[in-house]
């Protein structure tokens, strides 16, 4: 069980491809689509999000994102007679790159509060994130043990347009799989929109540094991963 997404949009179809394109970063999460008014036209429809509201929610709550003021009005007006209010949260972040970070933080099991400020991450653009000081960077494709509790690993990315959004997405899943705090090129591993904000293209190093009770497994993980391609072949 996840938390669930609902897309609250002036248009249908602007809404239907927002939820299709986080779907494809964030399988098996609930994202739900509720754009226009009842018949079809540009505006919001109360019904539609009261009703999307109860097809998200799976327990653990929703997470609304909404592209317009009166599109927030509706949100909240519907949350007010929602049989859970108290498991809802809208996001204050642009509807499409916030429905990505969140989706793909609700994939790994991010808690209600979680996913919000994983959504809110869009607000300021994913580059906001300078990265941090570290040790030198080392010889792409090395892994080095660091001080204690702590593990670093180089890799020269080999994928054709580098880390876009689908290895991205596949790299979120696996740093947050572990109990550490892993960081590449300085910015969390775990953040969607900052990993894509730093630009890797193929044959750039990405440098990751792991911190944590399970900083080596975590790096393990994710050198593996690299050695598959991030998910798109060796």
């Amino acid at each position: 069980m996840t938390v669930g997404l609902l897309v609250v949009s002036h248009s249908r179809l602007l809404a239907e491809g927002v939820v299709e394109l986080a779907a494809q970063m964030a399988p098996g999460v609930a994202l739900v689509a509720a754009g226009g008014t009842d018949d079809g036209g540009i505006g919001t429809s109360f019904d539609l999000v009261v009703a999307g509201l109860a097809e998200a929610d799976g327990g653990d709550g929703v997470v609304v994102l909404c592209d317009l003021g009166s599109a927030v009005m509706t949100a909240e007006t519907a949350i007010e007679v929602a049989d859970a209010p108290e498991r809802i949260r809208i996001a204050d972040a642009p509807i499409a790159e916030g429905a990505v970070a969140a989706a793909v933080a609700a994939a790994h099991g991010a808690t209600l509060d979680e996913v919000v400020a994983a959504a809110g991450t869009a607000r300021g653009g994913a580059a906001a994130e300078a990265p941090a000081a570290g040790a030198p960077v080392g010889p792409s494709g090395t892994r080095d043990a660091g001080e204690a509790g702590e593990a670093r690993l180089d890799v020269e990315l080999a994928n054709p347009h580098g880390l876009h959004a689908r290895p991205t997405a596949e790299l979120v899943r696996t740093a947050a799989s572990f109990d550490a705090r892993t960081t590449v090129n300085g910015v969390d591993a775990t953040s969607m929109l900052r990993v894509l904000g730093l630009g890797l293209h193929q044959g750039a190093t990405a440098s990751f540094v792991s911190t944590g009770p399970q900083a080596t497994e975590a790096i393990a993980a994710i050198e593996a991963l690299a050695a598959e391609g991030f998910g798109e072949g060796a």
